[in-house]
């Protein structure tokens, strides 16, 4: 799907983006859905109206005044003229009688003043005024007999005059139903009521029951907080309540040192999650020399859950040298089995399918893997696929090597001397790998060597996505920091991040393992 503009970053994360990208790697938003911009000229700015000129006075000129308006109730020059009444005829206010309570003296509407507020204003008469109800049908007599009961009146009792009844509409004239002054009225609360208690005349209730606490809900346990804002809360699909951005998984970006290693993983600019895992471990032999491993596994990408099968495969191939190595075990053969045991590991994912079996689009997870183990005098490196171990002498004016060799399109091509190794490389099918774990490999054969370094220097353990920046070892060797030996998390930590300047297309993992002994490497054996 076309783009018909381009995002320099994505609307919904902000991660950065580059023209050929048709979903955000951050966050999977479908970037073709964003609108682009508006087109055509820009519609014109109102014409709003002019100032005028000040008076003088230092007091800014009003842009509209109120003739420039529709006329309103305050302006004078619209309202409507006042009836003339005949000479010596005076309103009965100005003749000193009270008006009637109730009726409007002169019959028209009253206009308040503009700087004085009227202290009872009242409607104007309009067509929309609410009409009177009509009035209740009079109640026929009771006949006597009829059963009706008619309190008597004692004669000793006078019966107190009624009031003259005001005139049918005037305001404020009690009528021949209404109550005392001093009772209250039914259905209203008293004057010095509680807000709770009943009104005068409503049955009284009885007081509601407090809740149960032990049928009360218990309160919403707190959330993890935003990384993103730090406010809000995230919600069960991983994102912020808040801000609504994605919220990193935990293997978005992972790191491990142990006191004679390190590794790094990130998940990279382009992809929205993290396909590579990595195993550090160390442990002791049998004759007390410490044995440092670092297992490092890329997901196929192509293939169903390629981020459970890395990480099934990491976790097997450390857990099978740390039951082997400190048995006695010969590291060479010691990392075969591990290799065989992380292959059967990944098969067995084949049998847990996560999608119904006629959904398409479903295959065995797969991925590739790379190790090392260091000792005192040994390093033995073993893999499957395109993942690599470099070695860095100390001295950097020695040479650095590749210790393995790629299971791929383009290194068959370069062994076949069919093509050289920067026309392979540059060809669309080179990283296409030939050999990797999982329940469809052709069959599985995992790689092993040994090599004696001669001097101190630095083992890296990596995977393509850093690789892919640095291919060559004397790449490799200008990024890794003179004290990776020294500093291993932090010369991880500059490889990842020179990845991540370069353009983040993959996911980077890389492992650096210093080399104590001396020596420059010495190739023993291959199989």
């Amino acid at each position: 799907m076309a783009r018909t503009h381009q995002l320099a970053a994505c609307p919904r994360c902000a991660e950065p983006l580059d023209a050929s990208d048709l979903y955000c790697g951050g966050c999977g938003y479908d970037l073709s859905a964003v609108p682009g911009p508006p087109a055509g000229p820009p519609p014109p700015a109102p014409d709003w109206p002019q100032a005028r000129e000040t008076d003088g006075t230092g007091r800014p000129a009003p842009v509209l005044r109120a003739a420039d308006l529709p006329a309103t109730v305050s302006d004078t020059s619209a309202r409507p003229e006042q009836p003339t009444l005949p000479e010596g005829v005076r309103l009965p206010e100005e003749a000193g009688v009270p008006a009637e309570p109730g009726v409007r003296a002169g019959g028209g509407p009253r206009y308040v003043s503009d700087d004085r507020p009227a202290e009872h204003p009242e409607p104007p008469d309009s067509d929309y005024a609410l009409a009177a109800p009509p009035p209740a049908p009079p109640t026929p007599p009771t006949p006597p007999g009829a059963g009706a009961h008619v309190p008597a009146q004692s004669a000793a009792a006078p019966v107190p005059p009624r009031p003259e009844a005001a005139p049918e509409g005037a305001q404020g004239a009690p009528g021949p139903n209404a109550p005392a002054p001093d009772a209250p009225v039914p259905g209203t609360p008293l004057p010095n009521a509680s807000p709770g208690s009943p009104a005068a005349g409503a049955p009284a209730s009885a007081p509601e029951a407090a809740p149960d606490p032990r049928l009360s809900p218990p309160p919403p346990e707190p959330g993890p907080v935003c990384a993103r804002c730090g406010a809000g809360r995230v919600d069960a699909d991983g994102y912020c309540e808040r801000c609504g951005h994605a919220q990193p998984r935990p293997r978005d970006h992972m790191e491990r040192e142990l006191s004679t290693l390190a590794a790094v993983s990130d998940r990279g600019l382009r992809h929205h999650r993290n396909e590579d895992a990595f195993a550090v471990a160390a442990t002791a032999l049998p004759d007390g020399a410490t044995a440092a491993v670092a297992v490092v596994c890329d997901g196929v990408s192509s293939a169903t859950r390629p981020d459970a099968a890395s990480l099934a495969a990491a976790q097997t191939a450390e857990a099978a040298l740390m039951a082997s190595l400190p048995r006695g075990t010969r590291p060479e053969q010691a990392m075969r089995e591990a290799i065989e045991q992380a292959a059967e590991a990944v098969n067995a994912l084949a049998d847990e399918p996560v999608l119904p079996p006629e959904e398409p689009g479903q295959n065995a997870p797969a991925c590739t893997l790379v190790a090392a183990i260091v000792t005192e005098e040994l390093l033995v490196v073993g893999w499957v696929g395109d993942s690599r171990v470099y070695w860095v002498p100390a001295d950097r004016s020695a040479t650095p090597y590749r210790l393995t060799e790629d299971d791929s399109w383009a290194a068959q091509m370069v062994a076949a001397r069919l093509l050289s190794e920067e026309e392979a490389y540059a060809d669309e099918r080179a990283h296409a790998i030939t050999g990797w774990l999982g329940a469809d490999a052709y069959e599985l054969e995992p790689h092993t060597a040994a090599f004696r370094p001669e001097a101190p220097g630095s083992v890296v353990v990596c995977t393509d996505g850093l690789w892919n920046y640095a291919e060559s070892a004397e790449a490799m060797a200008a990024l890794l920091p003179a004290d990776s030996g020294s500093r291993p998390l932090d010369a991880a930590r500059t490889l990842v991040r020179y990845a991540l300047d370069s353009g983040g297309h993959d996911n980077i993992t890389v492992a650096v393992v210093p080399y104590p002994a001396p020596g420059e490497p010495v190739r023993l054996e291959a199989r």
